[in-house]
């Protein structure tokens, strides 16, 4: 999707030269978006607005992880979640032990990412060709038989419900334990206040609670800075929270985003 605010960019090289870049994410999943910013020129100013911890009650998702092999499908939906998933394992000294008839399913690349990172061994066997948030998940799985399967969904405090409810109603049995609760990043006002201070072009947001993070620490001065999202969920959350839309990426990736600033259509142009 893209928004009348943007355009070809007339730099080459260097596209986002001198563009003072807001990143929302938490440095260790930040870090391939702003070393490719930096390339691209841009400046970047990292404010890490959300944070996770774990459940309140981790026994609902120790409990799944025990009983692993009667599952059919590990499904995950974020990069939080897998590397949740990996610390309740190392938390109980265990490891992923994925039976050959527990496949994987992913949500996007990222997460695809996640999985070959933390859980040695697992391959991802199912994740969505272009549309990567659960609806784009909930399509990928109408090409297989998943009456009376078994799901293992370990999910966000503040997950929605379309792919648990998407796949019931298909005859699944799934099961979605809390694996994490989103945070406000701790000193978060106070950082991006004084980064809204120094001057920011573009805000970038990947989830809606980045969204709301940002609105709660900025207040009335949140509206006024101009965002780049990345997926049509986020890009709801932006608009309904009164934010500056100028840029979604599609795809929902880190390159739809690179790609969606570079086409912006900046106020100095």
């Amino acid at each position: 999707m893209t928004s009348s605010d943007e355009r070809p960019s007339s730099g080459r090289g260097r596209p986002l030269s001198g563009r003072r870049v807001l990143v929302t994410r938490r440095p260790e999943q930040a870090a391939g978006l702003v070393a490719r910013l930096e390339e691209r020129g841009a400046v970047v100013v990292l404010v890490p607005l959300i944070a996770t911890a774990p459940p309140d009650d981790p026994a609902p998702l120790d409990d799944a992880l025990l009983r692993l092999p009667s599952y059919d499908w590990l499904v995950f939906t974020s990069a939080n979640a897998v590397e949740a998933v990996r610390e309740r394992l190392e938390a109980r000294g265990a490891g992923l032990r994925l039976p050959a008839s527990t496949r994987i399913a992913v949500v996007g690349p990222s997460t695809a990412a996640a999985v070959e990172a933390h859980l040695a061994g697992a391959a991802v066997a199912l994740q969505p060709a272009s549309e990567f948030r659960a609806e784009g998940l909930l399509t990928a799985f109408s090409d297989q038989d998943v009456a009376g399967r078994r799901v293992l969904l370990p999910v966000s405090d503040r997950a929605r419900d379309t792919l648990a409810s998407g796949l019931r109603a298909r005859g699944a049995v799934v099961d979605a334990p809390i694996a994490y609760r989103t945070l406000g990043a701790d000193g978060a006002s106070d950082a991006l206040r004084d980064a809204l201070a120094g001057g920011i072009d573009v805000a970038t947001f990947a989830s809606p609670s980045a969204v709301d993070a940002f609105v709660a620490a900025a207040g009335p001065a949140g509206a006024a800075v101009p965002c780049a999202v990345i997926g049509p969920v986020t890009e709801r959350a932006a608009r309904a929270a009164g934010l500056d839309v100028r840029a979604v990426a599609d795809p929902a990736t880190v390159d739809g985003l690179l790609a969606a600033l570079e086409r912006l259509r900046w106020p100095a142009d």
